[in-house]
């Protein structure tokens, strides 16, 4: 099937999906659940298919982990799930109502975006959050994998196609695309895609904006800071700091470069590096930081680098100003937390910290859609249009306007014969 065809068919599917009502598609998604639990073995041994490739291939350590789909993973999913369904519907709602005249009311009315192309990583887990998620929003959406899950994607795109056709949700919906040409056919598709969500590197997200006329909602490197300032403490920072980096090492919001104060650095990294040591992870730093503690060199590369894995590039800096100064530098706008006891401190810090998640004395692996509460999520964006960070069910939304009216035309409030009231209204939108 050309990929003509397929957007076609994906616009107007969409066009049936956004008409459903939330007991609908909350029907399609328990019927996404009960299919993935009923199919597991064979979803496994798909995915044991790509392990083997990608092992052949030399595929690094973290992608891998990435890339299993075990029954764990799946029950992570189906519980994700499960959640989602638990959630509000978030078509239909009013936003604003007013009162233009009397008898004439307008309302702000949330709706789907219509048709979402999504190319994500290796993680078959992403496959099954975007495509809920989608569903939930009432979305139709095009997805592309890494190549390294193809067998994977492949048994999933026909699991949950199936389960939500029985539950009647409009077929096509939900397609899987496998290659490259694909792609490339799809960012032609501005006549049937409404938005493209391409998660990668920045040269990739780049790339995207550059060959395709649709809307980019980009989803970029993940170059998470950690700021220790000189009254954090220091045992709560040095678990801050472990888990931001290795909690989940091949993560997008996972702690790339580590910032402190040169007033506590010789107090925090002797026990900080053991900490880390003990997790597997390498240490680079700047000459401040080898004559406390022995690390390889870190060079200008290396803080604009996204490791997403056990490396960790240190720099010490005089004063919190240096700290926002060099994240604002050299920082992808993603994730940055500051460590201090101070509120004025945190208060300045992310006030000034140009990113979609500025924390204060917590993790960077909280940044996290199903994390903040929003059923997961299709991304995170590091744009500052339509949607920003966490990218859950509100960023898959857009809205309309209704006028609803009895017969009322401009002409007579040209002439002064009527005037608007512009009353702000408390009721939602009837139809």
């Amino acid at each position: 099937m050309q990929m003509e065809e397929r957007g076609k068919i994906a616009e107007d599917a969409g066009i049936l999906l956004a008409a459903t009502d939330g007991y609908t598609r909350n029907a399609g998604l328990l019927a996404i659940a009960k299919a993935l639990k009923e199919n597991e073995t064979a979803i496994i041994a798909a995915n044991q298919e790509d392990m083997k490739r990608s092992q052949e291939e030399s595929l690094g350590a973290p992608l891998l982990k990435r890339l299993t789909f075990d029954a764990d993973k799946i029950n992570d999913v189906i519980q994700g799930i499960q959640s989602l369904v638990e959630l509000k519907d978030p078509l239909g709602a009013t936003k604003l109502s007013t009162q233009l005249d009397e008898g004439l009311d307008l309302y702000k009315v949330t709706c789907p975006i219509g048709v979402i192309g999504v190319i994500f990583e290796s993680r078959p887990d992403a496959f099954v959050q975007i495509s809920t998620l989608c569903l939930k929003s009432g979305n139709a959406v095009l997805l592309k994998g890494g190549h390294e899950a193809l067998a994977t994607n492949r048994i999933l795109s026909k699991v949950i196609g199936e389960a939500t056709k029985t539950a009647g949700i409009p077929d096509g919906w939900v397609q899987n695309l496998e290659t490259r040409d694909d792609v490339t056919a799809m960012l032609a598709l501005d006549q049937y895609i409404d938005l493209i969500i391409p998660r990668g590197s920045n040269s990739f997200v780049q790339y995207i904006m550059k060959n395709s006329n649709i809307p980019v909602m980009g989803h970029a490197d993940g170059i998470c800071h950690v700021y220790a300032h000189e009254d954090a403490d220091i045992e709560q920072a040095i678990d801050i700091i472990v888990d931001s980096k290795t909690q989940y090492v091949a993560a997008c919001n996972t702690l790339e470069t580590l910032l402190v104060n040169e007033n506590i650095a010789p107090t925090l990294l002797p026990p900080l590096k053991e900490a880390l040591a003990k997790k597997g992870v390498r240490l680079k730093g700047d000459a401040a930081t080898r004559n406390i503690i022995d690390a390889e060199e870190a060079t200008e590369a290396d803080w604009k680098t996204e490791y997403l894995d056990y490396i960790l590039a240190i720099r010490i800096v005089p004063t919190l100003e240096a700290a926002i100064s060099h994240i604002n530098t050299y920082g992808s706008g993603h994730t940055d937390v500051i460590l201090t006891a101070n509120e004025p401190t945190a208060r300045a810090f992310l006030t000034f910290v140009d990113s979609a998640g500025v924390f204060w004395n917590c993790s960077t692996r909280f940044s996290d859609g199903f994390r903040f509460g929003f059923g997961a999520e299709v991304g995170i964006s590091t744009s500052k249009l339509h949607a920003r960070g966490p990218v859950g069910l509100d960023g898959l939304l857009s809205y309309k306007y209704k006028l609803l009216g009895h017969g009322q035309c401009v002409a007579d409030y040209a002439s002064g014969k009527s005037r608007f009231t512009h009353l702000p209204q408390e009721t939602n939108c009837p139809i």
